[in-house]
């Protein structure tokens, strides 16, 4: 008897440290994918919200957590309107997994912020530098 409750609760033990190594693991993409994004204030907050609380990738889960993070970063920008649209339609659409697709996003949301601002000429050079490089 004493080794069958010895058994279960090396078991249990065991268990609770793959546990807590997997919630490790988590953590640790969570802080990595979000770095990766630039996310900074109540929009990094958001997304570590959502991507620890995730379920395993499920479509339904990815979608979900795709929507509020663009949802996030949207409000973050402050856009509205059309920029707001434009920005959902790119950030919905977007392949992380593609750098290029990736940088190409990150264009066309710099480009639709300049254009809400009204930015022209060496303003809004100045502004798509800033944008691109994340600053």
């Amino acid at each position: 008897m004493k080794s069958l409750i010895a058994v279960v609760l090396c078991t249990l033990s065991f268990a609770g440290l793959a546990h807590a190594g997997t919630q490790q693991d988590k953590m640790k993409a969570c802080n990595a994918e979000a770095a990766t994004k630039n996310l900074t204030g109540d929009t990094r907050k958001a997304f570590m919200q959502t991507c620890l609380s995730a379920q395993p990738d499920t479509p339904q889960n990815t979608q979900q957590q795709k929507m509020k993070s663009c949802n996030a970063e949207a409000a973050d920008k402050k856009l509205a309107g059309d920029a707001r649209k434009d920005f959902m339609k790119n950030c919905l659409s977007a392949n992380p997994a593609a750098s290029n697709n990736s940088q190409q996003l990150k264009m066309k949301t710099c480009n639709t912020e300049a254009s809400s601002k009204n930015l022209q000429g060496n303003e809004r050079k100045s502004f798509m530098s800033s944008c691109l490089s994340g600053k």
